[in-house]
Order: C-alpha cells, then structure tokens, then sequence
C-alpha cells in the first residue's frame, strides 16, 4: 500500500500540518525539522496526491494543448515552445494529439476538463464548438493556437495564412508558372482553407493563371504521394508545372512520388513549394522553398496569453497574427 501523507508525519515525528508545509510551504519550516520530513518520505517512497491538491484549489498545475497531428513537426516544435515558457511559470504541459480527428478532439476537452487544467491551448479541427465555451464558462481561460479567434471572442496566436498562400503562389507565378495545382485538406480544418484562398487571391491577378485543386485526406507524405501518383500518371501536356502544398508533408510525399521514376524534374518540369518549413524541408532530396511559420514563438506567445488571460479574465481578448516568410530552395530555383 502506498504511503500516506500519516505515515510519513509518523515516521518523522512530526504533525501532518508540518508534512504539509513542507511540500507546499518549505519557508514555513526550519531547516532541521524539513530535513527530517524529506528523509521519511524517501525511506516510505511517498508520492504526493496531486489530484487531491488540485481538488482542494480548484485548478492544477498543467496546461492542455491540443494539437491536429503532432506527427507533423511544425506541432512538435510548437509544444516545444509552450513546454519552455510553462516551464518559466512552474507549470508543465499535457499534450493531446487529435490525429485530425473530431471525436477524438472531442474526448480531450473532455479529459482535460476532469482534470481542471490551468488553461487550454487548443488548435481546432474545425468550427469552435460549445465545449471550448463550456471550459471558459468554468473559469478555465482558452486561447486558440495557430488559429484566429477574432470572430470567436477568443484570445489566439496565428499565422496570416491567407497572406502565406498568396505569397507562395505569387512566387510561383513570379518564375512563369501558369498551371498551378494546390494540395491539400481536409478543407475543414481552417489553416487549409485559408492558404487555398490565398493562392486563389494571387490567381486572380493574373490571368490566363489556373488553379487546379487536389484535397487531401490528411496532411501527410502518404496522401502527398498519392496524390503525387496522380499527377506523375498524367500525360506530360496535362501535369500542372508549379505545385503549392498545404504542409511541407504532403509536399515531400508529393516530391518523393514525382522524382521516383526519374520522369518528373523538379523544379524545371514542376516547381514544388509547401508550408511550415519544418527540419526535413531543408534535407529533402530536392531541398524543398517552403512559407516560414515560427513555431516555438506561437508556442511560447500561447502561453503568454494564456497567463494573462488567467491573471485577468476580465481582460479584453488579445489577437496576434505572425507574417508568413517566404524561403526559396531548390524546388523552386534550380
């Protein structure tokens, strides 16, 4: 059976008041009496009921951020970034990994709700649902990651991702790329959406420009291949000769299916360019142009607001909006 905190004041000699201090008010304690206290929970192995701390003060020490796919390291270094400024505040982060999954997304406010995390960073999957205004309602602050939430009344941290998908498309037009194909989806999830209306915008200013568009199941390498498949099968007359992916993921499937069997030269055939700069981007067997987010500053920027929101919940809700990058490698300028 598990030591308790009566054993532990037991077998040092002290009241469980001291126990208590000492584990949460050390200051409270002298150096010799908290000495004694420490030894005891070493020889029982004590471990403290944190549940239970966090029932007796309403919220824990955590933070919930919910993420689309943390197979995708843009994600992985946007956590990165959320750990080292919660980290700052004595506070650790719990992550969930929806896989683009709405029930699944479902299930995790659900569990961080039981567990009355401090706060909740959240990346939705698609519209913001009434279980998010539930959380705020119950006093647990939310701020929306990678995601605007002007129109919400939520606090949030993003990218102008519409900007970015103009801004990858003008580039493509910029080396006289006129058959443009866009890859991407699901056209739920709202990043999508809004990098697919940028590339329509920079369309529309310049005629005889197409854009063909290709959804995608998931935002991975192997929907990027097959669709990739797809494209390599076409006749050569009928292949787009510039592609824009939604992430740099379906881009490097897309890259791998093209440059497979030989057929297909990148850039000088099709020029290739996707979305996050993530590491792989850069080591890609054609070194992959890419729109720039800065992912560990989301992270950290999230907590920031987070915390304040906290802090103050009176607070006026509070937007900030990254500008996308533009980062030209091989794919694009061979």
């Amino acid at each position: 059976m598990a030591a308790s905190v009566k054993d532990v004041a037991a077998h040092a000699g002290v009241s469980v008041g001291t126990v208590s201090n000492v584990l949460n008010r050390p200051t409270k304690v002298n150096a010799e009496t908290a000495q004694k206290v420490l030894a005891a929970i070493d020889e029982l192995g004590f471990v403290r009921n944190d549940a239970a701390r966090q029932l007796r003060a309403g919220r824990s020490r955590s933070i919930g951020l919910v993420v689309l796919d943390v197979a995708n390291p843009f994600f992985t270094d946007l956590a990165r970034g959320a750990e080292a400024r919660a980290s700052e505040h004595n506070l650790s982060v719990l992550l969930g990994n929806t896989d683009e999954n709405a029930q699944r997304e479902a299930e995790y406010l659900d569990l961080f709700e039981e567990q009355r995390v401090h706060g909740l960073l959240i990346s939705p999957l698609g519209e913001v649902g009434p279980e998010l205004e539930r959380l705020r309602q119950r006093g647990t602050p939310v701020v929306l990651v990678d995601r605007s939430g002007v129109d919400r009344g939520y606090s949030s941290v993003a990218m102008d991702d519409v900007a970015g998908g103009t801004l990858a498309v003008t580039h493509l037009m910029s080396l006289g790329r006129r058959k443009i194909a866009y890859v991407g989806g699901p056209a739920s999830i709202r990043q999508v959406a809004d990098r697919l209306e940028g590339a329509r915008l920079a369309v529309e200013t310049a005629p005889g420009t197409s854009l063909e568009v290709f959804e995608a199941e998931s935002l991975s390498v192997l929907e990027g291949r097959a669709i990739g498949e797809l494209l390599r099968a076409r006749p050569v007359g009928e292949r787009p000769d510039a592609i824009f992916a939604a992430n740099d993921l379906l881009a490097l499937g897309v890259l791998q299916a093209l440059v497979m069997m030989g057929e297909v030269r990148i850039p000088q055939d099709i020029a290739l360019i996707g979305y996050d700069d993530i590491a792989f981007a850069e080591s890609a067997v054609v070194p992959l142009s890419s729109i720039r987010q800065p992912s560990e500053l989301i992270g950290l920027t999230a907590v920031d607001l987070l915390m304040r929101e906290a802090a103050d919940g009176e607070q006026a809700h509070e937007h900030i909006v990254f500008q996308p990058e533009l980062v030209i490698r091989e794919s694009t300028a061979g």
